[in-house]
């Protein structure tokens, strides 16, 4: 069949098709996250690590891949990610703790530059005026499959077992990697350099010290010296990073490229938007599985959520992975038609609007679909334009290292939103049993919200779409320079 349509259509189809297979993986286990917390006695800090270190090991690696696909080939380095990912997913699926399962997770996110790669295959093998929709659908499918992922956890996990999730996903992945390999793609090659691992150590140990301190913020307190002293190495390792990478012949991350102000403004919304997306996915299935009418334990009755399934907490879902599919290609229209500053501003106001209906409705399960519906509707509009003004503020040779700042950036967002999640649940509790109460929920969701509405202000005050840009959004050769 694909060889009855035309290239550029036929790499669309498969790039869409591994994209989606990663995005599903990738968010499988959200849904599932109260199941696994009771089958492998563990706690909601500790179970969240789950998605951490999944995220962790991507935003270390998604610079150092990214850097191997422009020396190697993207396409073939696109098929070494499926592979370690396709690895991490059969380790997954046959662990035997939380400890086995966090550690197979984070060697699933040593393969997570998948998107990136994909923007850079799309970058170079699309003419310009496909490129912009090209983009737009692949990082909506990013979105998508994630959404879809939820709903085909709930199905998995009630009905067999959560080891399921990640065998399915390891055959899915499987498929993935030998359709890009028949593609046959030859990409252009720079000369090879060193990779730059004290850059990545540094960086993962700043993320490490991060997430600990909100991991462990409630049980040792927030003004412990233990916690306040991890704060303190995040930033210092953090700091020493960007030391390190001004110096390094064969800088992780090229800091220069990230000083500049479209792609600055652009990574900083990024991490917003990713924040706001983690943490509503992360709050919903919590709050539509909390069983209403049964009281914790030497408390009242909870006054929220629907006692609903795993199966029936991914059905909340679905109206955000129909919008995300369905709006993908007109917002990369409308990123085409205006630029990617208007559709990013209006994602990010959407999410933010969605995010604190949330907060405020969510006493019947209509209020649910309508508030992940909008939800849909702003990461459709922020993803479409995302790679647009990466792609137009920076030179050809560095589109793929620009990208996989900006995934960074989202997974670090996201890790810090889940973390956050799970800390505002647990520092609010009812009972002996320690449920969540209503008000961490109300609380964790207009965080989301008030970040989210931050980020669409401090992108329309501050961002300035250079000519570039203008060109790459209007279907120009992106090759083109001011």
């Amino acid at each position: 069949m694909l060889r009855r349509l035309d290239r550029h259509t036929t790499i669309l189809l498969v790039l869409s098709a591994t994209v989606l297979a990663f995005a599903m993986q990738q968010s499988m286990v959200v849904p599932a996250l109260p199941t696994l917390r009771r089958e492998l006695h563990t706690t909601t800090e500790w179970v969240t690590w789950l998605i951490s270190a999944f995220m962790v090991t991507a935003a270390i690696t998604t610079p150092l891949v990214g850097r191997l696909g422009d020396q190697y080939g993207r396409a073939r380095v696109l098929q070494w990610a499926l592979g370690i990912f396709f690895v991490g997913s059969v380790g997954a699926a046959c662990a035997w703790d939380i400890w086995s399962l966090i550690g197979f997770r984070a060697v699933q996110g040593c393969g997570g530059a998948v998107l990136p790669l994909c923007f850079s295959i799309v970058k170079e093998h699309f003419p310009p005026q496909r490129t912009v929709v090209a983009l737009a659908t692949v990082s909506g499918l990013g979105g998508g499959g994630g959404a879809v992922g939820i709903m085909y956890s709930g199905a998995i996990v009630d009905h067999t077992s959560w080891r399921l999730l990640f065998a399915t996903g390891a055959v899915a992945l499987g498929i993935a990697a030998l359709l890009v390999g028949r593609l046959r793609l030859e990409s252009a090659t720079q000369p090879r350099a060193r990779l730059d691992l004290p850059g990545a150590a540094l960086l993962a140990g700043s993320l490490l010290c991060l997430l600990l301190a909100l991991t462990e913020a409630n049980r040792w307190g927030w003004g412990s010296p233990s916690i306040v002293g991890l704060f303190a190495a995040a930033a210092a390792l953090l700091g020493l990073w960007v030391w390190v990478e001004r110096r390094s012949a064969s800088p992780m991350v090229d800091v220069r490229v990230l000083a500049r102000r479209p792609v600055l403004v652009t990574n900083l919304t990024t991490f917003v938007l990713g924040y706001a997306l983690f943490g509503v996915w992360f709050l919903v299935p919590q709050l539509v599985q909390a069983p209403r009418g049964m009281p914790a334990r030497d408390a009242p009755l909870l006054g929220y959520g629907f006692g609903a399934s795993v199966t029936e907490s991914g059905l909340y879902v679905i109206s955000c992975s129909l919008a995300l599919v369905t709006l993908a290609p007109v917002a990369g229209l409308a990123a085409k038609r205006w630029g990617g500053q208007i559709p990013l501003v209006a994602g990010m106001a959407v999410l933010a609007v969605s995010a604190c209906s949330l907060a405020t409705w969510h006493a019947v399960g209509w209020q649910v679909v309508v508030g992940m519906f909008g939800l849909g509707v702003g990461i459709a509009l922020a993803f479409a334009a995302i790679p647009t003004l990466i792609i137009g503020a920076v030179d050809p040779s560095e589109t793929g290292v620009a990208t996989g700042i900006n995934m960074v950036m989202r997974t670090i967002g996201g890790v810090v939103g889940g973390q956050v999640g799970a800390a505002l649940l647990t520092a609010r509790t009812v009972g002996a049993d320690r449920v969540p109460a209503e008000s961490g929920f109300i609380i964790a969701f207009t965080a989301c919200g008030v970040v989210a509405a931050i980020g669409a202000v401090f992108c329309l005050l501050v961002y300035r779409q250079p000519r570039r840009d203008r060109r790459v959004t209007s279907g120009v050769d992106l090759a083109v320079a001011d």
